[in-house]
């Protein structure tokens, strides 16, 4: 027989497999290395980047070209083969050009091959670490901002050389040093370099059936290719590029000076291409989870971290650049058809052997265009989409002390700067509290307090709480999303004192949204629906990962979440002035500026995959039953069917409903779900007017629908079967025994389904019973025991066994 135990607080929905969470492929072993077709045409693709985009990182930090080759090349063939991202590409990367730059200018080239293999070295040691998830919680602002500060660099730097001159050695050096550059520039340089960025920018943009063709060429190939050959014609005396024999290419020495200082650039090249790796991993695996089809397993970091590492290491040995993943380079690889790391790897030999047999042709490419070409990058690394963001989240702060410090002092310092201004915004979000008390017009005090309630505002809380007379009516404010320990007891300790001395205290969130008055006498403590527990965070359901409450909840002084199901007491018009039209635009608004963007994305991917739901989730119509509130699911999780008393008709019966049948069908057969959920609820309607049923009584629709009630009523009144329980103890009256028995009966329904029979048979499918009692805000699973039919009911931290 069952047991029915309360559900488990985990989701009843499955783990979408295109969306886990980033984690080491499951064992089985590592598959042979294949070469499919659209990996060839990819890595050639990638390859015609590559080539333009190594030589002009390696012009833009004065490192020698063909070091720039030579890391292109340990980049896809190492990094690709080893790393942990199948679809990324790694190389020179425009992140790195201004730490290289630096190392360059002070310890010279070999010191700097050198100083790569030991920041390689140390990647390895990280990812043998598992530290890779850690290097991702580093604030969006500072990472961003610092991205953004090398690009504006980088920018800088490279005008001066599309402009015929030399950069300086730092960013503010190249600034004021523009005005100068700018008297004695000549036309040749700037009109190539022009043309690069004309055409680089219009490339992706050419129209017609022409245009799709020749778009299928790289747009940094194209450029440089056009530059070169309008620069042959028409400025044959402009710079080029010049590669040096291979015989005269240097290995990496020992270094050579202060420990401390090589210390600091180790770390610097090591935290700047672990981060731009780490995060390009998890842009290319979203890009490749749109795509339609089978994405590649998601990408494992920690292997990624090491895989880096090894190319590092390699490459500084070689003689070459710093390497690390590139989200140019790997979104080019996606878009261009990639379906495993065969492209990478096959880009890397391409690159390779162009580094042996292309000299002659690479030294046509006019400096100026390359340039260009690097200039164009770097000021798309200033995002104003990521400055949007970090705005709407209030870290603009942050940001711009990342940038202005990236430029001013270098990257290391730059990132040390943001993270303290990070801390010291932090501190004073938690620090500013506000608390206000004031009589309103009926004799209620309202205590309203804005901010986060921590230990340092607990002396303000006090003095606060202490103006509100004894016995007066108090509605408590707390408008913030965090209270600590200490502040959660002195607001307890107040409530309880001033509802023994006779008072009455409501304790409300955002805009008055709370629980009912606490009087004397009733012993009321902060309840589960308006305490803030020590440490909590409010959160937009499933969806608010790094948004403020403020955006998470409708922090327009309006509605918590679940306001909808309380029927926007929080609106300030009286119940009475509200219609129903109003309502709905209401909500449809709030949705559409509070939790549109959170869901957005996700809703995108669900129309482009279509549903692939894990249950069929069948329950009452009941408007108290929120199927996405108890279930802890979200769009594209339940296949759900609603009707009057959570009723299934057997098949073959008179005056069967076909649109039951139907959806289980579609949910067994179409959408393969994997389980069937049937949930009664307390305080049913429909099984108490079952109960009142009269033989004889005219027949209406919902009579006649309810007539598939009458087996749940039969076998309650049957001997053969013994009444359910309810978390050990009998129902409280017929109407809920009938509600506990009709949710058996109904799963006996479902196993007469033709579909569902089969699939059960298979071991392919599960079905469960649920019971929610409304009053008591308590879900119980079923289960069967050796006596009788139980809905056994445990805390909510205990493991649901929630089988049939």
């Amino acid at each position: 027989m069952s047991a029915c135990v309360p559900t488990r607080t985990q989701p009843l929905t499955h783990t979408d497999r295109t969306h886990r969470p980033h984690s080491p492929p499951p064992p089985g072993g590592r598959r042979r290395f294949r070469i499919a077709g659209r990996d060839l045409s990819a890595s050639v693709t990638v390859f015609l980047l590559a080539v333009p985009m190594s030589l002009g990182l390696a012009v833009a930090i004065d490192a020698p070209l063909e070091a720039s080759l030579i890391a292109a090349g340990v980049g896809g063939t190492v990094a690709g083969l080893l790393g942990g991202s199948p679809l990324l590409v790694s190389g020179p990367s425009a992140g790195l050009t201004v730490v290289t730059a630096e190392l360059i200018q002070n310890y010279g080239w070999r010191t700097t091959c050198a100083i790569t293999v030991l920041a390689g070295l140390l990647q390895i040691a990280l990812g043998s670490l598992k530290t890779a998830r850690s290097a991702l919680a580093v604030s969006p602002a500072i990472v961003h901002g610092t991205l953004a500060g090398i690009g504006a660099a980088i920018a800088l730097a490279q005008l001066h050389i599309v402009l015929g001159g030399s950069p300086q050695s730092s960013a503010v050096d190249n600034a004021l040093a523009l005005p100068g550059q700018l008297a004695k520039v000549g036309p040749a340089a700037p009109l190539i370099g022009l043309l690069t960025i004309a055409v680089l920018i219009t490339w992706p943009r050419l129209p017609g059936r022409i245009g799709k063709a020749v778009r299928r060429v790289p747009a940094a190939l194209a450029c440089v290719v056009v530059a070169t050959g309008v620069a042959a014609v028409a400025a044959p005396s402009v710079a080029r590029v010049q590669l040096p024999s291979w015989d005269a290419h240097v290995l990496p020495e020992l270094p050579q000076g202060p420990v401390a200082g090589l210390a600091a650039a180790v770390l610097t090249v090591t935290l700047v291409a672990s981060l731009e790796s780490l995060l390009s991993a998890v842009a290319v695996d979203r890009l490749a989870a749109e795509r339609p089809g089978a994405a590649p397993p998601r990408a494992d970091l920690d292997r990624e971290l090491r895989g880096q590492g090894i190319a590092n290491a390699v490459s500084g040995l070689l003689g070459g650049m710093p390497i690390s993943g590139g989200a140019v380079r790997g979104s080019a690889n996606v878009r261009a058809g990639a379906v495993g790391r065969a492209s990478t790897v096959l880009h890397g030999v391409w690159v390779l052997l162009a580094a042996g047999l292309l000299v002659a042709v690479l030294e046509w490419i006019p400096l100026a265009a390359l340039a260009a070409l690097v200039m164009v990058v770097g000021i798309q690394m200033v995002s104003f989409a990521h400055i949007r963001n970090v705005h709407k989240h209030r870290e603009f702060l942050v940001y711009v002390a990342t940038v202005a410090g990236v430029l001013l002092f270098g990257v290391l310092q730059g990132v040390a700067i943001g993270i303290a201004v990070a801390v010291m915004v932090a501190l004073h979000r938690l620090t500013r509290t506000r608390i206000t008390v004031r009589p309103l017009d009926d004799g209620t005090y309202l205590v309203c307090a804005r901010g986060q309630l921590t230990f340092l505002a607990v002396p303000r809380l006090t003095r606060a709480l202490a103006q509100v007379p004894h016995g007066a009516s108090a509605v408590v404010e707390l408008n913030g999303s965090f209270m600590d320990h200490a502040a959660y007891e002195a607001l307890q300790g107040w409530q309880d004192a001033h509802i023994a001395r006779g008072g009455e205290v409501r304790i409300t969130g955002r805009s008055g949204i709370g629980a009912s008055p606490a009087r004397h006498g009733t012993a009321a403590r902060l309840g589960p629906a308006d305490r803030v527990e020590p440490g909590a965070r409010e959160k937009a359901t499933g969806q608010a990962r790094g948004n403020t409450v403020e955006a998470a909840t409708g922090g327009h002084g309006c509605c918590r979440p679940w306001t909808p199901w309380r029927n926007h007491h929080c609106h300030d018009k009286a119940p009475a002035q509200r219609s129903h039209g109003h309502q709905l635009a209401s909500g449809l608004s709030a949705f559409q500026r509070n939790t549109a963007p959170l869901v957005r994305d996700e809703l995108a991917r669900l129309a482009r995959e279509g549903q692939k739901p894990s249950q069929l989730f069948l329950t009452c119509a009941d408007s108290r039953l929120v199927t996405s509130m108890i279930t802890s699911s979200g769009p594209g999780d339940l296949f759900t069917v609603r009707n009057v008393g959570n009723l299934v008709p057997p098949p073959g019966t008179e005056s069967a409903d076909d649109s039951v049948a139907a959806a289980i069908e579609y949910a067994v057969e179409v959408l393969r779900v994997e389980s069937i959920t049937v949930c009664g609820h307390s305080g049913c309607g429909a099984m108490q007017a079952l109960l009142n049923t009269r033989p004889g009584a005219p027949q209406t629709p919902l009579g006649r629908w309810l007539r598939h009630g009458l087996p749940s009523l039969e076998r309650m009144a049957s001997r053969r079967h013994s009444w359910v329980r309810i978390a050990g103890r009998l129902p409280a009256d017929a109407v809920e025994q009938l509600c506990l028995t009709n949710v058996v009966q109904q799963l006996e329904h479902l196993r007469r389904h033709e579909s569902v029979a089969r699939r059960l048979a298979e071991g392919t499918l599960t079905l469960h019973g649920m019971y929610f009692h409304v009053a008591e805000a308590q879900a119980y699973l079923l289960a069967y025991d050796d006596v009788q039919e139980v809905f056994e009911g445990v805390g909510p931290t205990t493991p649901a066994q929630s089988h049939v």
